[in-house]
């Protein structure tokens, strides 16, 4: 029986950086436009209103409001909404008076 180790080259050594996926924000949370709300491989979750996606399924706020989550749709599939926040800094425009022309 051998006493020394054999001189092999080791079969271990690799292991891959976690990807840091899922869910980022929660349901109820008011985010930025351009704020990721999940990062996913494949769509677990499916853009919907003001919702954009990215090539690698990455799903993104495209206007500021408050995040919303939901199941809809014939397959029941898990949909994220952002219901855009009332912009109470602008104010109505008001209507055209008309003027007399005489």
């Amino acid at each position: 029986m051998a006493h020394k180790k054999g001189v092999g080259s080791s079969r271990n050594g690799r292991d891959s950086q976690s990807k840091r996926l899922g869910s980022k924000t929660s349901d109820g949370k008011i985010v930025t436009g351009g704020s990721v709300l999940v990062r996913q491989r494949g769509n677990q979750f499916w853009p919907g209103e003001h919702v954009g996606q990215g090539k690698d399924f990455t799903l993104f706020a495209c206007v500021p409001g408050t995040v919303h989550f939901e199941q809809r749709g014939r397959r029941q599939r898990r949909y994220i909404d952002i219901v855009p926040l009332a912009d109470e800094t602008a104010a109505p425009q008001p209507a055209m008076a008309e003027t007399a022309t005489e």
